[in-house]
């Protein structure tokens, strides 16, 4: 049974859940969704199961304006702003009973699994991080997107962004979509994507103003400054977050390992891949950490 946990992040209100591994001290997980992404996604909320029963606390949560956690307005991703809600969730589960706080552990996905690596890198207290199909900035050709798919969302995004200065609501489009649709992500395997997604929180929608802010964001940059270990897991067929500036990650890391799975992007929420991804980052968190 997940028990609720609340925590204030630059005074917004975030809602997370903590699975917990028992009455003894151990270790505690802190899991970090990707661009959109919500506590509740089935592999998610699958993986916080089979980290905590593998006798880790789990913590998960809703990034601002997403989810249960409070923000307005909605469904816009704001990169510092994730980044203080993560720290605001490490700061949380530091604090929770039977949690070791010498051994917080990140974990992410996607735009998580960027995350997780910045914030590791300004918090040397994390013992150790999970970097799973991590952004390290935009592919310069992205797949199931032409030329003039770019152009018509470089135009939202600067007519999103406008919104934003006149604090007008935003200009809304889905975060995954089919080729040629205007979308965040887009892929022919969309509807399975949308499936694997699919929960009582998440939209499939986004503000294309967050895309500004992630088009000069590759937390490779910052790699180098991470101390603890760190384990990179790619797809080798990933068109959103490309094997090599995945793989950069675990590269520049001190600590790094990289780990290489035959699988795109979104195969990674499909289940048979990501219980056996799971089981590889837990038998990592064993070595690394204890548990």
């Amino acid at each position: 049974m997940a028990q609720r946990v609340e925590f204030s992040s630059d005074g917004v209100r975030c809602i997370g859940y903590l699975r917990s591994a028992g009455a003894q001290p151990a270790p505690c997980v802190v899991l970090c969704t990707g661009f959109g992404g919500t506590q509740d996604t089935p592999a998610l909320t699958a993986t916080a199961a089979d980290v905590a029963a593998a006798g880790y606390h789990a913590v998960t949560f809703d990034y601002r304006s997403f989810g249960e956690s409070d923000g307005e307005p909605r469904q816009v991703v704001s990169i510092e702003g994730q980044l203080a809600d993560i720290a605001a969730a490490v700061e949380r589960a530091r604090s929770l009973p039977n949690v070791d706080p010498a051994r917080i552990v990140l974990w992410g996905t996607s735009l998580g699994g960027g995350h997780v690596v910045v914030a590791a890198a300004r918090d040397h207290r994390v013992a150790a991080v999970i970097s799973q199909i991590p952004f390290n900035g935009f592919p310069r050709r992205v797949q199931g997107r032409s030329a003039w798919s770019t152009l018509r969302l470089l135009a939202v995004m600067a007519e999103d962004a406008g919104r934003a200065k006149l604090r007008w609501p935003p200009r809304y489009i889905p975060a995954v979509g089919a080729p040629g649709e205007l979308a965040v992500m887009t892929g022919p395997d969309v509807q399975n994507a949308i499936a694997g997604m699919d929960s009582a929180t998440w939209r499939n929608q986004a503000a294309p103003r967050g895309l500004i802010e992630m088009m000069r964001y590759r937390p490779g940059d910052v790699a180098h400054l991470v101390t603890c270990p760190v384990l990179v897991c790619i797809g080798t067929e990933d068109a959103e977050a490309t094997p090599q500036n995945a793989a950069e990650l675990a590269h520049r890391a001190p600590r790094g390992e990289l780990r290489e799975y035959p699988a795109g992007h979104f195969d990674f929420y499909s289940e048979d891949l990501r219980r056996a991804v799971c089981a590889d980052q837990v038998a990592f968190l064993r070595r690394v950490s204890g548990g």
